[in-house]
Order: structure tokens, then sequence, then C-alpha cells
């Protein structure tokens, strides 16, 4: 059974007249002919009742006609459906990206999209940077943003930008009496310290570069959320470390941002996916947005 033998079929069906439906069809009435006699011979038996004056439906034809028209119309809304992805004109993308960017860079990202595409639907998952590397490399989500997660034989690594660690610091505090631009890691470490838990990338990525320079991470607080340790600070319990990307975020928690030096330590943010997966349309979409969101990354 083909598409050409149902259209056939459904036109017949409607006009009861061979010339009237090939007119419909755009069929030559031989084709046409043809066409419903090759989906009678296909499903096994007659579907019209034929004389010189009049075409008319067998029992088995008007049984069928619903179904057919109903596979039709399937037809008709799947091709629909799919142009519609095509073009972008609808469609669903899911992502992932670790905390510290979806809760501040993301949303100007999903605002040029949303402008350029404003029918595809999005699913944004905000987990950890550790479980945006699972979710990707499980298939659960097709594009994730996180840290370089390293050398991957399955993943496809795309840099956006490299991000610095700055000092968040309580407002009065002694480190800013002179009004500094800038902080030394020695100084901050001299102050209740706090972090991330593990087995957080962030907190094993600090320990591991402060080790390097000969320094040594004493941990006062620990905590799950970046956000959460700029409110410890913000209320005077000690100084810690985040990443750039959420210095406006701290700000306006009331912590004091500050660069750090000695050494400046810095990470590699950019979007991850699967090597040797196509992307779907409207995820192609979303991550040529997000490259002209960050286009002198490489």
């Amino acid at each position: 059974m083909t598409l050409k033998q149902l259209k056939a079929f459904v036109a017949v069906a409607r006009t009861l007249s061979f010339a009237e439906a090939g007119t419909l069809v755009h069929l030559s009435q031989p084709a046409l002919s043809l066409a419903v006699k090759n989906l009678e011979e296909s499903l096994g038996g007659r579907l019209f009742q034929r004389s010189t004056r009049q075409v008319s439906l067998t029992p088995e034809g008007r049984a069928f006609f619903p179904l057919a028209r109903r596979l039709l119309s399937d037809w008709e809304h799947a091709e629909d459906e799919m142009r519609q992805r095509f073009s972008l004109g609808r469609g669903r993308v899911a992502l992932a990206a670790m905390p510290t960017f979806a809760g501040n860079l993301l949303p100007g990202v999903l605002a040029d999209f949303r402008r350029q595409y404003p029918e595809i639907t999005i699913e944004v998952n905000d987990v950890i940077a550790e479980e945006v590397v699972e979710r990707v490399t499980d298939g659960r989500v097709e594009l994730g943003i996180c840290f370089d997660p390293g050398v991957r034989q399955d993943l496809v690594f795309e840099l956006l930008f490299e991000d610095r660690y700055v000092a968040i610091i309580p407002p009065g505090h002694a480190l800013l009496a002179d009004a500094p631009t800038s902080i030394e890691w020695s100084r901050l470490l001299k102050e209740d310290f706090i972090t991330l838990q593990r087995p957080s990338g962030v907190r094993r990525m600090l320990e591991k570069r402060l080790e390097d320079a000969g320094m040594a991470l004493h941990v006062a607080f620990e905590t799950h959320q970046l956000v959460t340790c700029g409110r410890m600070v913000a209320e005077g319990l000690g100084v810690s470390a985040v990443p750039a990307m959420s210095a406006a975020q701290m700000s306006a928690l009331g912590c004091q941002c500050l660069p750090l030096t000695g050494p400046e330590i810095q990470q590699r943010v950019g979007v991850i996916r699967r090597g040797r997966h196509e992307l779907s349309v409207a995820v192609q979409a979303m991550l040529e947005t997000l490259r002209a969101r960050y286009p002198s990354a490489e």
C-alpha cells in the first residue's frame, strides 16, 4: 500500500467518479485506475463496484474509507511536523548547564535564541558540572555547558571562554582596607575559607592548582552550592574564591569581588556534545546561538 494508492482511493471514494478524482490527484484516468487496482490487490479484495454508469463503494470499501482518510491525515501531519522542525518553526531543545553558567550567563543566551526561534520549547537541566558530562554521555541531553572535562573519546568539547577565579570578601573586611584592585592567594588563605564540598570538580581543581603553587586550602565551611558560599561570605563567616562568571551574582548578595593573583587560576568553559552523533536542527541552532554569543573563543 503506497501513498499514491491511498490518495487515489480517497479521491474516488469522495467523488464516486474516476474522471473527477483523476483531476483532484493530478493523475490520468488509466493511472488512477491502476493505482486503485493495485491497492485492491494488496488488500485482497474489491473496494469499488464499477459499472458503465456508476461507481460505488463495496462494504469493505466503506469500512476502509475512514481508515484511509485517517492515514492520509496522519501522513500530512507528519510531513508538516517535520517541515516545521527543519525550518525551526517547531521543536525542542534539552540542554544541561552547570549552575554557575545557568544562573548567570545562560538567560542571556536563551533570550537571544528565543528572539529568533519563538516556537522552540527549551528544557534546562541545572546540574553540577560532573552531571552535565554524565547526561550528555548517556544521551539524556544533546548539549551540555560545563568546565572542560579533559580528553574524552566519546565527547567533543568546544571552548566558549576562559573563566578566571576571583576572591569574594565580606564588606568592610580588613582585606579591603587599602581599596586593593586585586588580592594574592597567600593573603586570602589566611582567612576562614568557604568552598564547595567534595567531590566537586571546582574543589578538586582549586586544591590541585594551589598545591602546585606550594599552598594548601584550609577549609572552615563547606557547602554544595556557590550561591550558599556567597551568602555565608556576605554574612562575614569567611572568604571564598568563585568563577568570575558568578561575580555579578556574588556582588548582588553583598560580597566584594577582587581578581586573584599568585597564582592566577583559570578554567575553560565550553559546550560538550557526543562525538559521532548529529545534533537535531533545533539543538544545532542553540549551538550557533552560543557561538554567536562567544565569537572569539577559538
